[in-house]
């Protein structure tokens, strides 16, 4: 009995952190395919999806790949969502801007913020200033999501948006929300 009553306060308590809001949140949208690639943060969140038999995910190489297969798959009538971090966010603007856009691909991107609140890594600073701003000029939806509070119903509004009007929408995961990469000395 002590047993299943921990089981169900851990998943509870899975369900309330921000990667169990994510989790929650696909499926209530009926998003089952997640390309991601790899990142420390994102780390519990890919595990989990891994773990869900709802979801088909598997790691790509490189962004651009992650959004040409939920391009396709929503061609094809599933949809996607992608996992990425900011750096790889400055390899996107050609993809975004000739295919995801002009084709009105619903395309959700959670993306793990760096290069800010204690970053050691410049290049990785330098993706973070310039992500907002390219965002901006292909004007696409994006939130930079910072409290628990809030991060539900952005999350899921945010997905029902992106798939009514058939446009892409990228959810920045600050280190505020997330906890960031930590890094050792």
């Amino acid at each position: 009995m002590a047993v299943a009553e921990q089981r169900t306060s851990s998943q509870t308590s899975d369900e309330k952190s921000w990667h169990g809001i994510v989790l929650q949140a696909l499926k209530r949208n009926d998003i089952r395919l997640v390309p991601y690639v790899p990142d420390r943060v994102l780390t519990t969140l890919i595990k989990n999806i891994h773990a869900d038999p709802f979801f088909t995910t598997f790691p790509t190489a490189r962004e651009e790949e992650a959004v040409g297969i939920v391009s396709g798959a929503w061609m094809g009538g599933m949809r996607g969502a992608v996992l990425m971090q900011t750096s790889g966010f400055a390899t996107l603007a050609n993809v975004l801007a000739s295919l995801a856009i002009p084709y009105q691909i619903p395309l959700i991107m959670f993306v793990s913020e760096r290069g800010t609140l204690g970053e050691f890594n410049y290049g990785q600073s330098l993706v973070c200033r310039t992500m907002r701003p390219v965002l901006d000029s292909l004007a696409m939806e994006h939130h930079t999501c910072t409290r628990l509070e809030e991060f539900e119903f952005i999350v899921d509004r945010s997905i029902k948006q992106a798939i009514t009007t058939q446009a892409p929408v990228a959810l920045i995961l600050s280190p505020l929300l997330t906890g960031g990469k930590t890094f050792d000395k």
